[in-house]
């Protein structure tokens, strides 16, 4: 996988896109969005923050697309937030992302999800001052931070973490929070509204279908909001078709997600082979099966700021290996769980979790 090597005259140094990759899995999102940006000749740095979950492997594909790739770890000991992070757990995501606000060495950047995926250049959203983002579909009056322009500064990092500290979020993660931070959004400048073609939610998309096809077309970044992400699918490169594992009450626009998958198997793919990163996709109804019984424990106990959605969407940044792995000892199987690499079709099968719980609750 090979760019024009872009000029140094070219470049605007002290400007950079930039996302986040807690996983394996992620860091193949990633690696879409990185490539999207490339294709479309961005000006700007990219750049990906990663935490230790994060292979060796997935690291060094990542150095190929990113021009920094940069470990962050909330719950290290140096880190400011991690008495925080203590009072907190639940917002340790949160604090993950937090740290773009640290990335000082750039002047201005767009942070990006790494479900997000861009269809032509989207450089002039630099102009765009602290804090751009787009309406979340699902309340018009927040916006969405899959996608947001803002202004790296020691300052706002350090504020944000003493906001989480002192009102937490109320979703549990860093929408909840940056709102909260950011109260003034809804009703202060419109310039700062980004049009939704800037984060055009891929399950919002039947919500006003007239609107989509009036200015679907006109989409530049596709956001692949829900559980099931499309690197959960299977791809058929023959026929370039998705294969889907069951049916699914909101599938993405199949357009956007073919899309993502073109540059997957285009780009990523050789990349993944050349760093000996196997290409594993989760099944949509295993998704769905874990995901509901995470909720059900969650409720059993008493934790008030897990929502459904929360579960299903932090299933699904799972990395669920195989049942040919050989055994493992219970310190290792509980690494491996706290690294999110579950056996899933073995020893940590939805049958067994659901056997164990059994004994558990009864």
């Amino acid at each position: 996988v090979r760019w024009e090597e872009r000029s140094s005259e070219s470049i605007l140094k002290d400007q950079a896109f930039v996302t986040l990759a807690t996983n394996d899995l992620y860091g193949k999102g990633a690696l879409v969005l990185g490539c999207s940006l490339r294709n479309h000749k961005t000006s700007r740095q990219l750049v990906i923050l990663i935490t230790p979950h994060v292979s060796n492997n997935m690291r060094a594909a990542l150095g190929r697309i990113f021009d920094e790739v940069l470990i962050v770890n909330v719950m290290d000991s140096q880190d400011s937030a991690h008495l925080n992070l203590i009072k907190r757990p639940e917002l340790g995501i949160t604090f993950t992302k937090l740290h773009c606000w640290a990335l000082t060495r750039y002047s201005r950047c767009v942070f990006m999800d790494a479900d997000t995926m861009v269809l032509a250049n989207i450089d002039e959203l630099f102009e765009r001052e602290e804090l751009s983002a787009a309406p979340d579909p699902g309340w018009p009056d927040c916006f969405n931070t899959g996608v947001f322009v803002y202004r790296p500064s020691i300052e706002t990092y350090n504020a944000l973490l003493q906001c989480a500290m002192e009102k937490g979020s109320f979703d549990g993660g860093d929408q909840g929070l940056l709102n909260s931070f950011f109260g003034n959004w809804a009703t202060s400048d419109i310039k700062k509204h980004l049009p939704f073609i800037y984060n055009l939610s891929s399950i919002a998309v039947y919500s006003y279908l007239p609107a989509f096809k009036q200015y679907g077309a006109n989409a530049k970044v596709i956001h692949f909001l829900g559980s099931v992400k499309p690197w959960n699918y299977s791809y058929d490169p023959n026929t370039k078709a998705v294969k889907r594992q069951g049916p699914e009450s909101s599938i993405v626009h199949p357009e956007f997600l073919n899309m993502w998958w073109d540059t997957f198997t285009a780009s990523v793919l050789p990349l993944l082979a050349e760093y000996g990163i196997e290409h594993k996709s989760q099944t949509s109804s295993s998704i769905r099966e874990l995901s509901s019984l995470v909720y059900a424990l969650a409720v059993t106990c008493g934790l008030p700021f897990c929502r459904k959605e929360q579960a299903a969407e932090a299933i699904s940044q799972l990395s669920i290996s195989s049942s040919d792995a050989p055994p493992v000892s219970s310190e290792e199987r509980r690494q491996r769980w706290e690294q999110g690499q579950m056996d899933f079709m073995g020893a940590d099968s939805f049958q067994n979790i659901q056997k164990k719980l059994d004994v558990y609750l009864n």
